[in-house]
């Protein structure tokens, strides 16, 4: 099993071409995604968020790369961040599937935020009536109110 050392070196190697690229194109939002793509699947957040960041900043629209950009902040710890970004994202495509479920995700397991994750998914199935997923996404829900349950029952009277 390689180290987080080992995947580094690796996505830095795989990623070389990229960068020598991006220093005749440092604008080229496209290579700039690639580069954080490269990144991401090494877990290298912090630095893939970096490319990710850079790319928005030419592409702000873009969807796709807002929601990756939120999940490698999320897994640097930035919970706010991340969510900041998916309800940026939802400016330009409210009904954006991965966006509502990624952000129901972080609501409740990154806030412990059930209730904002079920109102999330539910929006979710509501603009998105014939989602393959439907199942999946009420199953979440199912099981984000009844951990909210079981936390009720235990408090104190």
């Amino acid at each position: 099993m390689p180290t987080l050392d080992d995947m580094k070196r690796m996505a830095d190697k795989q990623a070389q071409p990229l960068l020598t690229e991006l220093q005749k194109k440092p604008k080229d939002a496209a290579l700039l995604n690639q580069t954080a793509l490269t990144y991401k699947a090494a877990h290298q957040f912090k630095l893939a968020a970096e490319y990710f960041k850079k790319s928005l900043e030419i592409d702000p629209k873009n969807v796709a790369v807002r929601a990756d950009y939120a999940s490698c902040l999320y897994y640097t710890g930035d919970v706010d961040g991340a969510i900041a970004q998916l309800q940026k994202s939802l400016t330009y495509d409210p009904k954006h599937v991965g966006t509502l479920y990624n952000l129901g995700m972080i609501e409740w397991k990154g806030k412990g935020d059930a209730d904002a994750a079920v109102a999330t998914w539910e929006k979710l199935l509501k603009l998105n009536p014939a989602l393959p997923q439907k199942e999946q996404i009420q199953h979440l829900i199912e099981v984000a109110k009844q951990g909210k349950a079981a936390v009720a029952e235990k408090q104190p009277n």
